[in-house]
């Protein structure tokens, strides 16, 4: 019934983060999508320093694709990698990985600026070896994690209209509070819940760039449809070909509240059983050629 645009897991789970179990074991998240009826998900490698204790290596993803084909994989790599300079040949290294099975690349969690010429330069490597890109945005340089971009999604833009064959999906806080005008400044850290009076950043450059995608996973996705369930129902059906089910699971016992949400739109009519389709998996197979 689902594919999952973004999930997490590790092999072997050993960092904890506050007693409890940090990522989800394969096994762990196939009990978990049966019970959700996921049918596939696609895994994003945790490479990047700020997010990530170890970093993660696209082959254990690779390998555990090939074991349990339910897994989708995506490639990773930390835009200062390959000598931490502007002219490092990420094209080589993307295509490299998409002739083994890999089907985009992310989740692009580096904390520096969408425009850094390091960031630039990955961007340009995904859109000539025909990836598409996962993206995670920080409110902050420092203390966080993600590529930064100002109120407004300015440097998203720039880089919408630089690479404009490279699709781009994005995720997070800072991401999906613009649906709206922020309130407060603080409101690109956390879940707003105040109603979408006038129409935000995002879904301007969502009508604007044919390149920007829509993850919905996370807690920061679902918010930005149950914010405002009649703005919402607007919002998937204009963007219906460009949005994509996901959950983000990372430890075991992650909510998937999206689930519901979908179903419950899809069972009252408020969305047709076309749109809960396309955003449920077709989007996901049409745009991964899967």
């Amino acid at each position: 019934m689902f594919i999952d645009i973004h999930v997490h897991f590790r092999s072997i789970p050993g960092f904890s983060r506050g007693g409890k179990q940090a990522y989800a074991t394969p096994e762990q998240l196939l009990e978990r999508y049966a019970a959700i009826k996921v049918e596939r998900a696609v895994v994003l490698p945790g490479v990047n320093p700020e997010c990530s204790h170890t970093p993660q290596s696209n082959e254990e993803v690779l390998e555990v694709a090939k074991k349990h084909p339910l897994f989708i994989p995506f490639c990773n790599v930390d835009p200062r990698a390959l000598t931490n300079s502007i002219r490092a040949p990420f094209h080589d290294i993307f295509s490299f990985y998409k002739d083994r099975g890999c089907k985009g690349i992310g989740e692009v969690c580096a904390n520096l600026h969408f425009l850094d010429p390091l960031v630039q330069n990955m961007f340009k490597g995904a859109e000539s070896a025909g990836l598409p890109l996962t993206f995670h945005i920080a409110p902050s340089i420092g203390n966080d994690y993600g590529l930064f971009d100002n109120v407004g999604l300015i440097q998203l833009e720039t880089c919408l209209q630089r690479f404009p064959n490279l699709k781009f999906f994005g995720h997070s806080q800072a991401f999906w509070a613009e649906m709206a005008p922020l309130k407060h400044f603080s409101d690109r850290w956390g879940y707003p819940k105040y109603a979408i009076e006038e129409e935000g950043r995002l879904p301007k450059l969502m009508r604007k760039y044919d390149n920007l995608y829509g993850d919905l996973s996370a807690h920061s996705g679902c918010n930005a449809l149950t914010r405002d369930r009649a703005y919402s129902i607007k919002f998937l059906n204009e963007f219906q070909d460009r949005l994509f089910f996901g959950t983000d699971i990372c430890a075991p016992d992650t909510p998937t509240p999206l689930v519901d949400y979908l179903l419950e739109l899809r069972n009252n009519a408020e969305i047709s059983e076309a749109v809960f389709q396309k955003v449920a998996r077709e989007n996901a197979i049409r745009v991964l050629q899967l």
